[in-house]
């Protein structure tokens, strides 16, 4: 709001930042309240648990609570109320997360007790030396680094082996007693916020049932009062865990299945389902797994800076009210106003209330939204704000296919256009001869022009708009605003400033460039397929081919649809007439990305639907039956370019599916000798009896479970693609640091100095031919074959003699 006169704009902001300061008061004085009554009610609720004689099925908490410090408890309760969302969470995730904090404070106090920490921080130290000291050769990895010092002061207490995981059940029972003794004890003032009411104590946190899909689950959620206090204080300070944010010095080099990233925090490396096992019986008997743990600590050990001068931008637009075109989530004071009716006014027809109903459940969903975005921007701009004139490290770990993920959950390189703008690599390198030709390529991908043009095209596009991309690097606000038009506006933004720098510097050649430059993949699933099945017409569709124009899968296959809809069109095919000028490559893009991963027909239709609805002119009478001919087309299409894939996709299946029904999960191996093994089981649900009711969940610790026959089959596909994929970034990897590369990778779009770009591109490629000249399908036939039927041919044997 803009106000004429000055004098009363001061008095209003002054009144509102002592309303911030009043709100921000009655909380401290809260949290302090509460922290002495829960300091209360837990030394109570002990006291009971001591004297009782647990004969039943029932788990006793009572050693559980006895592993920290009362007011240890009491702040990590604490610390969880602060962080619930408005809309409140699901009681099991934030039991979960309460025994999964306890238990990750008692490992770190153990390793104090046992003596380990000293005899870690020695080798660590030396470790680092040795990783910083860049004249220094040496022809050992980092994993080797470490083991080598690790037996050099093999004296004292061991640093592997000694942790023992809590069942995921023992973390959720205490969790969910912890929440039962915040729900009890935690009370407000009801007139807090407004004294003209009668004083009443009610509740902070209510415990309800709400529906998720068909199931009744139990839900924990803040009182509005409470909610509202937090809102209006604005406190200017957030509290995270340690383990959730960048390293501010290199991770730990993994050197065995439970140790590495973390100096104290207990990681693992591969992530699972809360509860399961079975990847981790798997991976403790594998004896070959030095190349995953090498790639993992390759891409841990990258460090990263802040892009200040880009950082300040975005702030500011945050600060300003965000904006949507640039995806930065406004306040919820930019939230449509929710309406207020009485559904009791017999004024309303009964058509009416219905609509406004409907009108309050959307603006209700869309405020939760906004909310949510908001507040997940904070978190990533806050922790990006406190690393602004850090260096730091992501920590990465993997899933159960073997794709790498950094383990900061908030702030990494993985996020959005918003994040990856304001992070670059910590080292700099010059440019050197072709680098600058490559942050402008760069920047043309980032606009999502020139798709079919080739990369001399696109350089050529690039310096033609030299001049907007000048006005945009400096003047990003008031200029001409060409980056905002971007498919990427922030990293184009940080790409335009950087290619400014570069030409107004002495030597373009000898300008040190801290930016990451990306080369992403060509529809990657589609190309392991082509390459599995040397699909020649396939493979020069992702530009496994050389060409003279690089090829875009997605337009091709959009214009194939467009032949088979002419051709129907001339038959006198009505939906086929109407959707003559709407077959677009965005329209099938979707579809064709996720075929390669699974999607069936259904999914394919709905997603074309939507691409539809988007189209304002296309007449929405026809969207259904459109959907329903196009996904036909898209596949028809796909069946063509692609003769192989759907035949090995076809006989993956059908191999998960006998696998299943005899009982078993599907195993594999990839290149790189990573066991994989499918987690998906028949659900057999556990009940636990706890105090604010029953919590239901999914028993995943028994490997001796049912298969889940339906997702066995549909998974293996794409799943199997998945560690291909994976398998490739990692040799990639390894090949770019015995070269002296920096490399990172965002699952099939890989990043390094503009420097290095063309050596990358080498190595990339021909680490994806040494994958594929080995006979993949054949020994992935031969490992299921000697697993699921050495004993068939065994007991077939038996019974013939």
């Amino acid at each position: 709001r803009k106000y004429s006169d000055p004098f009363t704009c001061c008095i209003l902001f002054g009144h509102r930042c002592n309303f911030k300061l009043v709100q921000r008061e009655l909380l401290t004085e809260q949290r302090a309240r509460w922290q002495k009554i829960l300091l209360q009610a837990l030394r109570e609720s002990k006291m009971i648990l001591a004297k009782t004689n647990t004969k039943d099925y029932r788990l006793n908490l009572y050693p559980y609570l006895c592993l920290l410090e009362d007011r240890e408890y009491v702040d990590i309760m604490l610390q969880s109320v602060a962080n619930l969302p408005p809309s409140g969470e699901s009681l099991k995730i934030l039991a979960r997360d309460l025994g999964n904090r306890v238990y990750t404070k008692y490992s770190v106090r153990q390793k104090y007790r046992n003596q380990m920490v000293e005899k870690l921080t020695n080798i660590y130290n030396t470790y680092t030396e040795l990783l910083a000291n860049d004249t220094k050769l040496c022809d050992l990895l980092p994993r080797e680094q470490w083991c080598k010092l690790e037996m050099e002061q093999s004296s004292g207490p061991t640093l592997q082996g000694g942790e023992t995981s809590w069942p995921y059940i023992v973390t959720l029972e205490l969790g969910t007693y912890l929440v039962d003794i915040m729900v009890k004890n935690l009370k407000i003032n009801s007139d807090i916020l407004n004294p003209a009411y009668d004083r009443k104590l009610i509740p902070v946190l209510y415990h309800m049932y709400t529906f998720r899909s068909t199931r009744q689950v139990g839900f924990i959620k803040p009182h509005p009062i409470l909610t509202q206090m937090q809102q209006e204080a604005m406190e200017t300070k957030l509290t995270f865990d340690s383990y959730v944010m960048p390293m501010l010095c290199p991770p730990v080099p993994w050197i065995s299945v439970k140790f590495g990233t973390y100096l104290l925090t207990p990681t693992k490396m591969m992530r699972t389902v809360d509860g399961a096992t079975q990847h981790d019986i798997l991976l403790e008997k594998c004896q070959n797994l030095q190349a995953v743990m090498d790639s993992l600590n390759q891409l841990g050990n990258c460090a990263w800076r802040i892009n200040k001068p880009l950082l300040d931008i975005i702030i500011s637009i945050f600060n300003d009210r965000g904006s949507d075109k640039l995806d930065i989530p406004p306040p919820l004071s930019e939230a449509p106003k929710i309406p207020h009716f009485n559904p009791q006014d017999p004024t309303y027809t009964a058509t009416e209330k219905a609509h406004m109903k409907r009108e309050v459940i959307n603006a209700k969903k869309k405020c939760s939204e906004m909310h949510s975005l908001r507040m997940d921007a904070l978190y990533k701009l806050s922790i990006a704000n406190y690393m602004r004139d850090e260096i730091f490290w992501f920590p990465h770990n993997m899933d159960f296919r073997g794709r790498t993920y950094p383990c900061p959950p908030y702030f990494n390189h993985l996020g959005s256009d918003v994040t990856r703008a304001i992070l670059v690599f910590a080292e700099g390198k010059p440019l050197g001869p072709k680098g600058l030709d490559w942050l402008k390529i760069h920047l043309v991908n980032l606009t999502g022009l020139k798709k079919r043009s080739s990369l001399q095209g696109r350089l050529e596009y690039a310096n033609t708009i030299m001049e907007d991309i000048l006005d945009s690097a400096d003047s990003p606000l008031n200029g001409k605003k060409w980056w905002m038009n971007a498919d990427e506006p922030w990293q184009a933004l940080a790409c335009c400033m950087e290619i400014a720098n570069a030409i107004r510097s002495p030597d373009p050649t000898q300008c040190i460039s801290h930016f990451p430059v990306h080369q992403d993949g060509s529809c990657n699933g589609l190309q392991h397929y082509a390459a599995l099945g040397r699909d020649v017409i396939g493979a020069t569709s992702v530009n496994l081919v050389p060409c003279d124009m690089p090829q875009d899968v997605y337009s091709g296959v959009a214009q194939q649809v467009e032949e088979f809809r002419a051709r129907d069109a001339e038959s006198g095919l009505k939906i086929a007439q109407v959707l003559e000028g709407f077959i677009s490559r965005k329209v099938v893009k979707q579809t064709v990305m996720t075929v390669v991963y699974g999607v069936t027909r259904y999914g394919g239709r709905l997603q074309i639907e939507k691409r539809l609805k988007e189209i304002d002119e296309f007449p929405k009478e026809h969207v259904w039956d459109a959907s329903h001919y196009l996904v036909r087309l898209v596949f028809k299409g796909l069946k063509e370019m692609f003769t192989g894939t759907r035949e090995i996709q076809d006989w993956l299946t059908e191999s998960a599916r006998l696998i299943s029904k005899s009982g078993h999960t599907v195993e594999w191996v990839t290149p790189l000798g990573l066991p994989i093994i499918q987690p998906y089981h028949r659900t057999r649900t556990q009940v636990l009896m706890v105090s604010l009711g029953i919590i239901s969940t999914v028993h995943n610790e028994a490997t001796s479970d049912l298969p889940d026959t339906v997702k066995q089959k549909n998974a293996f596909p794409p799943n199997f693609i998945h560690s291909l994929d994976s398998t490739h970034m990692m040799l990639t990897a390894l090949h770019c640091y015995s070269a002296g590369l920096t490399f990172v990778s965002v699952h099939d779009c890989f990043w390094t100095h503009a420097l290095t770009v063309d050596t990358m591109n080498k190595i990339c490629r021909e680490q994806f031919v040494a994958l594929h000249s080995q006979p993949i399908l054949k020994e992935l036939s031969n490992f299921l074959q000697h697993k699921y039927c050495t004993g068939l041919k065994t007991a077939r044997s038996v019974n013939r003699s």
